[in-house]
């Protein structure tokens, strides 16, 4: 379904995860497949409600239960199928094989443990024998953290939310990751501290040589820092591709809508371009593609079959029948 990464560190084939509660399961991913190789950034891009956070959660079977189910796929962490896994083995890969910056520091720090406490709590799972203290600390350094000796006692409540943000960051690279997944890793924080958060995280990617896995609706960071990118929309990926190549040239409907919508500085005052009509609720999708009843594209053909997908020759993969002809 995707162009072929050599030597991939993760792959994620036909992945599906499903919500049971209520009459019928809601399908919140249904069926992506993407790789990601060492020392590549990959960028997975939507609407809220689309199955980005899902996606990432699933990948180390973090889907929230009873509720959530991975109900297929696999996937395989160098060659290693993760979905196979024992709860112990699974305790072993996270946060050592892949880690997560997760949405929001504020939320996802614990209140009641301090800054210190939290960065050192993978290195005391991980590597035991090891100088915690001054592991700690190196990387309270190392993601810039202010005073870290003043910072380590602090609680989170304690820290701005650029400093929560480089602690979070501090506690997902502190065993050196070969996967690290961003989640919207510079929501609510202001201008100039996103850019320090980006510069940061590529830094440190070159350095240890990671792989990310970005997940964001903000196309202008996958412009500045994605190798490739994939477009999901209702639980599947619409569109991926080298994420130059699919920006300045965008093949499915909702990709140039979403292009579309992004403000220009040039443009000066007037209406932000939206796109038509409201994401579908994944317990009633409408039949055939799930984007027709808001795509310019729409002939009826697309609302009675979901369109198959179709991945040229220059790789760039498309889920619609009629892309050729916008």
């Amino acid at each position: 379904m995707t162009a072929t990464v050599h030597n991939p560190l993760i792959e994620v084939e036909n992945l599906r995860v499903h919500f049971y509660g209520g009459a019928q399961p809601v399908c919140a991913v249904d069926g992506i497949s993407f790789a990601i190789g060492a020392g590549e950034t990959v960028a997975l891009v939507g609407e809220s409600g689309c199955g980005k956070s899902v996606t990432a959660l699933a990948l180390t079977r973090l889907v929230p239960q009873p509720a959530g189910r991975i109900v297929g796929g696999q996937v395989r962490l160098a060659g290693r199928d993760v979905l196979a896994l024992s709860a112990a083995e699974l305790r072993g890969l996270r946060g050592r094989d892949i880690a997560y910056i997760f949405q929001e520091p504020g939320s996802a720090l614990n209140p009641v443990f301090t800054v210190g406490y939290q960065i050192g709590e993978a290195i005391r799972w991980h590597r035991s024998g090891s100088d915690v203290r001054a592991e700690t600390l190196q990387m309270m350094r190392r993601v810039g953290l202010p005073e870290p000796e003043q910072q380590l006692r602090r609680y989170p409540h304690e820290l701005s939310g650029g400093q929560q943000q480089r602690a979070m960051i501090a506690m997902a690279l502190v065993c050196r990751p070969r996967l690290l997944v961003a989640d919207e890793p510079t929501t609510a924080l202001d201008v100039t501290i996103q850019a320090q958060i980006l510069d940061l995280l590529q830094s440190l990617q070159q350095e240890l040589g990671m792989a990310v896995l970005l997940i964001t609706h903000n196309l202008g960071l996958v412009a500045e820092t994605a190798h490739r990118v994939c477009l999901m929309y209702a639980g599947r990926i619409v569109e991926s591709g080298i994420a130059e190549q699919v920006l300045a040239v965008p093949r499915h409907p909702y990709t140039r809508a979403l292009l579309a919508a992004v403000p220009h500085l040039a443009q000066g005052a007037g209406r932000l371009r939206a796109i038509a009509g409201q994401v579908p609720n994944p317990a009633g999708l409408p039949p055939g593609c799930k984007f027709h009843p808001r795509c310019p594209l729409c002939r009826p053909r697309c609302r009675v079959a979901e369109p198959d997908w179709e991945e040229p020759p220059d790789h760039q993969g498309v889920r619609c029948f009629y892309w050729r002809s916008a």
